[in-house]
């Protein structure tokens, strides 16, 4: 009886410490972290809009931002909101259907840059895309 009490008891410990190393690392990496994540949403079916603007964004990060994708200091994510892993980051972002967001990621905050709209309107002219898409990264690059 001693010993399951011990035992029981150790193995809560262990949880509660282990709880807050992680809760401190995390703490202590988003006040370092410096960086863009560029997230599209998408549902399961896809219009061509929907598939141009994922093209488009790939090409364009490849194409003026590699040096950042290989750093880490922006990230590209391409989320299907109907996975049910993906529920929390949708909602998080109040995405759905397709969309496409910047998240800056400075001082320990975030703030979403919500391109959705654009990104409907010119999703499916690369040229007019590229080159909006490319000096909105750039300006929310100099906030980092």
């Amino acid at each position: 009886m001693k010993y399951s009490i011990f035992l029981s008891l150790a193995i809560l410990n262990f949880f509660l410490f282990s709880t807050n190393i992680n809760a401190q690392s995390k703490s202590t990496i988003n006040e370092m972290t410096r960086k863009i994540e560029v997230i599209d949403f998408h549902s399961t079916h896809r219009c061509i809009t929907c598939n141009a603007i994922e093209l488009h964004t790939r090409y364009t990060l490849k194409q003026f931002f590699a040096a950042e994708l290989k750093s880490g200091k922006i990230t590209f994510q391409v989320i299907n909101i109907d996975k049910e892993k993906n529920y929390k980051l949708a909602e998080k972002f109040e995405a759905s259907g397709t969309s496409l967001f910047l998240n800056v990621i400075a001082n320990g905050k975030e703030r979403q840059v919500n391109l959705t709209d654009f990104a409907f309107m010119k999703g499916r002219q690369k040229d007019v895309f590229m080159n909006e898409l490319r000096t909105t990264i750039e300006k929310e690059l100099k906030t980092l």
